[in-house]
C-alpha cells in the first residue's frame, strides 16, 4: 500500500482543534455555542487523546476536537494524534491553528504510520480519515518516509515462507530499480570464492543458498555511507535449538535488513549527495546434516578465525563478514542494524533501541537526530573490559561469551573487531517490532532508527 495525505479532491476538509487542557475552557467558549455546549456535555477537558466529534445537524462532522495535553504529557506519548486518525469517520482534515514546526512533522507523519495496513493474506479495514498536511510541512519528505516504513513493516511481517534469502534478494532488486541503483548479489558456494566463509557456513544448512546482496547507488564523488542490515530470514537458532516460544517471531530476524532498504530508499528518494551502498547478508539459519556446530572454528572474511560457542548467535557471524567488506573502500560513515540480542531488549526495553559507537561527534549528532525526530534511540558503551570475555582457546575470538551477563556489549564489542581502524560506526540493536498496538505503530514489524538515521544524513548531506 502507499501512504497518502488528504485535500486533492475539492471538499472542505473537516476542521481539526487540537486543544490543550490549560486552554480548553477558552477554546471551548470560542466555538459556536451549542458546539460548546456538546463539547461540555461530552466531558472534554482537553486532556490528551480525549476526541468529541461536533456533529453538523444533518448527519454529518461540522469539527473534531481532539485533547492535546501539555507539553509534558504529548513528550511522553508518541503520535498521540495518531489516535484520532485510527478512528476517525471518513474524509479529510485540517489542524486548525499553528504547530510547532516538529509538533506538525510528528502529527502529519503519525497520521501516514497509522493508515499502514498488512494485507497480503486477510483483507484488512482501511483508515478513512485523511489528513491536509499542515502549513510549513514538507508533505513529499514525509510522504518518502512513510513509504520507507511500510517497506520495512512489509518485509518483517512477511512470513519466512514467502520472505526468504531470495525473496529478500528480490526486494532489494526491486527498490534498485525503483531508484536506478546497481545491485550484485553473491550466492552459495560462490561467498567461498568471494571469501565470505562465514555467511556461507550460517546459511548453507538451508534449502535457500545464503548470499550477500550489494546495492550501489549515487555519485561515486560523494561521501561514502555503507548501511549494513542482517538479513537471517528465519532463525532457528542452529544446532542450539531455541524454544517454540523462542522461535514464534523469528521471521522478523530479517529487520535489519527491513530497515537498512527502508533508509535506503528514503535516500534515493530525496536524492541526498552521498555515494551510498547497502549490504545484506541474507540466509536462514536451519539445522541440517550440513548446519554449522558448536565447537567449530571458522575463519573470517578478515581472516580472523571464530570459535563458535553457540550457533545460535549467528546475527554477528555474518554481520562480521559483511562489517569488513565495508570497510575494505573506508567509508566516511558506517551504520549496522541488526535484530542482534535479546540482551538488548533487556537493557532498553522494545521501544528502545541502544545504539553503540566510538565515535561521540557522530553520538551528539544521533541523539540530536533522534529527539527531532521522535525516533528514539539510547547509547549503551563499547565497555573495553567487557573485550576480554571474546577470548577463545583455540581461536582469536568467541562468538558467544559464556555468562551471559552484558550480551548486547559483548555482541556490539565483536562486530567492532571487523570495522577498520577509524571508520566512524554505529551498531543499532534493534527488536523490529511491536509487541502490542499504539498510535501509529500498529501490531508487527516496525521501522526503528532509520527515521533518525536518515535525519542525521540530511543535516550532514541534505
Amino acid at each position: 500500500m502507499t501512504p497518502e495525505f488528504g485535500g486533492e479532491g475539492g471538499a472542505r476538509p473537516t476542521p481539526l482543534h487540537l486543544i490543550e487542557t490549560r486552554a480548553a475552557n477558552a477554546a471551548l467558549d470560542a466555538l459556536a455555542p451549542e458546539a460548546a455546549a456538546w463539547a461540555r456535555l461530552n466531558g472534554f477537558s482537553g486532556k490528551l487523546g480525549e476526541t468529541v466529534l461536533i456533529p453538523d445537524g444533518v448527519g454529518g462532522v461540522s469539527a473534531a476536537l481532539f485533547g492535546w495535553g501539555d507539553a509534558k504529557t504529548r513528550a511522553a506519548r508518541r503520535f498521540a494524534l495518531a489516535g484520532f486518525a485510527a478512528k476517525a469517520p471518513e474524509g479529510d482534515y485540517s489542524i486548525e491553528g499553528e504547530l510547532a514546526p516538529e509538533e506538525a512533522d510528528e502529527a502529519a507523519l503519525g497520521w501516514l504510520l497509522s493508515a499502514y495496513r498488512y494485507d497480503r493474506y486477510k483483507k484488512a479495514t482501511p483508515q478513512e480519515a485523511r489528513l491536509v498536511p499542515p502549513p510549513g510541512v514538507d508533505a513529499a519528505r514525509l510522504l518518502t518516509i512513510a513509504e520507507g516504513a511500510y517497506l520495512a513493516r512489509d518485509l518483517i511481517n512477511t512470513p519466512a515462507n514467502d520472505m526468504g534469502p531470495a525473496a529478500l534478494e528480490q526486494a532489494a532488486r526491486t527498490l534498485a530499480a525503483r531508484h536506478g541503483a546497481e545491485i550484485s548479489v553473491t550466492a552459495g558456494d560462490a561467498l567461498l570464492d568471494a571469501n565470505f566463509p562465514m555467511i556461507h557456513a550460517v546459511g548453507r544448512a538451508a534449502a535457500e543458498a545464503p548470499r550477500l546482496i550489494d546495492l550501489c547507488w549515487g555519485d561515486p564523488a560523494h561521501p561514502k555511507v555503507s548501511l549494513v542490515g542482517k538479513g537471517v530470514c528465519f532463525d532457528t537458532g542452529g544446532l542450539d535449538l531455541k524454544p517454540a516460544a523462542g522461535m514464534r517471531l523469528m521471521k522478523k530476524d530479517m529487520g535489519g535488513a527491513a530497515n537498512v532498504l527502508a533508509l535506503a530508499h528514503m535516500v534515493m528518494a530525496r536524492g541526498l549527495p552521498v555515494r551510498l551502498r547497502v549490504l545484506i547478508p541474507a540466509v536462514e539459519n536451519s539445522v541440517s546434516a550440513s548446519a554449522f556446530r558448536p565447537g567449530d572454528v571458522l575463519k573470517s572474511r578478515l581472516g580472523l578465525t571464530v570459535e563458535i560457542g553457540n550457533t545460535d548467535a549467528e546475527g554477528r557471524l555474518v554481520l562480521a563478514d559483511a562489517l569488513a567488506l565495508a570497510s575494505e573502500e573506508d567509508p566516511a560513515l558506517l551504520i549496522d542494524l541488526a535484530t542482534l540480542t535479546g540482551a538488548a531488549r533487556v537493557a532498553t526495553g522494545l521501544d528502545l533501541p541502544p545504539y553503540f559507537t566510538d565515535d561521540s561527534a557522530l553520538a551528539a549528532a544521533l541523539e540530536t537526530a533522534a529527539a527531532t525526530t521522535r525516533d528514539p534511540i539510547w547509547r549503551l558503551p563499547l565497555y573495553d573490559p567487557y573485550d576480554e570475555d571474546l577470548k577463545s582457546t583455540i581461536a582469536d575470538i568467541d562468538n558467544a561469551p559464556a555468562g551471559g551477563f552484558g550480551g548486547a556489549i559483548t555482541a556490539a564489542l565483536f562486530l567492532r573487531r571487523f570495522v577498520g581502524d577509524g571508520i566512524s560506526w554505529a551498531h543499532f540493536d534493534i527488536h523490529g517490532f511491536n509487541n502490542t498496538a499504539k498510535p501509529g505503530r500498529p501490531k508487527g514489524g516496525e521501522c526503528m532508527a532509520a527515521r533518525a538515521l536518515f535525519a542525521l544524513l540530511e543535516t550532514r548531506h541534505g
